[in-house]
C-alpha cells in the first residue's frame, strides 16, 4: 500500500474525491468524500462584519450627526424625517481611529449637499450628495491618516 506522498497528484477536486482521515470515534484511518468536509467547516463558521449599529433620524435641514467616536466600525442608519437640503456626518477624531476600520452608512432620504467631515483625517472619495436609499462605505487607513470611499 502506498504512503500518501507516494500518490498521483490530481489537478482539480471534485466534491465527491476522498482524503483521507483519522477517526477518533473508530480508534482508526477512514476516507471522508470533499463535500462531507466542505459541509463541516460551512456548519463551523459563522460570518459577522462585526460593526456596531447606529441609528439617527434628523429632523432639520443643517443636521449633524456625529458617527461613534470610538475604533469600532459602525454602520449609520441614516434615516432623515424628510428630504434634506444640506446635512454633516461627522466622522470619528483621527485619535480613535485604527487601521481598516470601516463606516456603512445607509440612507432613507435624499441630503442635497452633504458633508463628511474627517475630524482631523483626511477624507477622500466621499459622496457630496445622497439621493434616497443611498449607501457608501468608508474604510480608514492608519497609515496615511485617510478616509477612502470603497464602496
Amino acid at each position: 500500500m502506498p504512503q500518501i506522498n507516494q500518490l498521483a497528484a490530481v489537478d482539480q477536486v471534485q466534491s465527491g474525491d476522498q482524503v483521507p482521515i483519522y477517526s477518533a470515534a473508530n480508534g482508526d484511518a477512514r476516507k471522508a468524500a470533499l463535500s462531507l468536509l466542505k459541509t463541516f467547516f460551512q456548519e463551523g463558521i459563522t460570518a459577522s462584519d462585526d460593526k456596531i449599529t447606529q441609528f439617527a433620524a434628523p429632523s432639520a435641514t443643517g443636521f449633524s450627526i456625529q458617527v461613534n467616536n470610538n475604533s469600532d466600525s459602525v454602520w449609520l442608519v441614516l434615516a432623515p424625517t424628510a428630504d434634506f437640503a444640506a446635512g454633516t456626518l461627522v466622522l470619528p477624531a483621527v485619535a480613535n481611529c485604527v487601521d481598516r476600520q470601516e463606516v456603512l452608512v445607509n440612507c432613507t432620504q435624499a441630503v442635497t449637499a452633504l458633508t463628511v467631515s474627517g475630524n482631523g483625517a483626511t477624507v477622500t472619495g466621499a459622496p457630496t450628495a445622497l439621493a434616497a436609499n443611498a449607501f457608501f462605505t468608508l474604510k480608514f487607513d492608519a497609515v496615511t491618516s485617510t478616509w477612502y470611499r470603497v464602496g
